[in-house]
């Protein structure tokens, strides 16, 4: 069964507009099991966009509700899971994210801002091992991710999974939680392979 990570970061830079609309799509080839229906999939989730895309979200519809730094979307997602928008200071700079928040938790937004702030102040850039297996993930594309079916034994269905190249096999699929660290690194952008590793947010 597929269990929801805590709030996290998928996908590490500032997202364009077309890489944005991709992150929203990144479970679109999930299994339509209850974690998807209920939003379990997806709550939690947050990345880093640009103004002009904060802005054209704010504009695309009245938001369900605007609350200084951030407001949320009126079309829910699955149940109560709808995207939350926020524009923070942080180090003096001003930025802005997407994440996906559950607002039956009417603390839900407030708690996301706070894990934003907390992950972006860090002094030294780094990435924890989560954060680089969802940048995969999020930059995977759709041919060469998916999630296991019966190829896989019944207790890893639905897990999620993604083609891998090891010299003597050509091609095969792997669990992307089975990643060693060098199929990590040659999945991920030069510039992020030798950051330094850290406990997830």
């Amino acid at each position: 069964m597929f269990v929801s990570p805590a709030i996290r970061k998928v996908f590490e830079g500032v997202a364009s507009r077309h890489e944005m609309y991709a992150l929203f799509n990144r479970h679109s080839q999930s299994p339509f099991d209850d974690d998807r229906m209920n939003g379990e999939r997806y709550v939690g989730e947050w990345f880093e966009i640009t103004e002009a895309d904060h802005d054209h979200m704010f504009e695309i519809l009245p938001p369900l509700f605007y609350c200084g730094d951030m407001f949320a979307m009126r079309e829910f997602l699955a149940a109560s899971i709808t995207s939350v928008f926020f524009a923070l200071t942080i180090d003096d700079r001003s930025r802005w994210f997407h994440a996906y928040c559950d607002l039956s938790d009417r603390q839900s937004p407030d708690r996301m801002r706070s894990e934003i702030i907390a992950r972006e102040s860090r002094p030294v850039r780094a990435m924890s091992t989560q954060e680089k297996l969802d940048h995969i993930w999020s930059t995977t594309g759709p041919d060469f991710r998916g999630y296991a079916d019966a190829r896989f034994p019944a207790d890893l269905h639905n897990r999620q999974i993604v083609l891998v190249y090891p010299s003597a096999q050509g091609k095969i699929w792997k669990l992307l939680d089975d990643l060693t660290d060098e199929e990590i690194a040659a999945k991920l952008p030069v510039q992020f392979r030798l950051l330094p590793e850290t406990i997830a947010a």
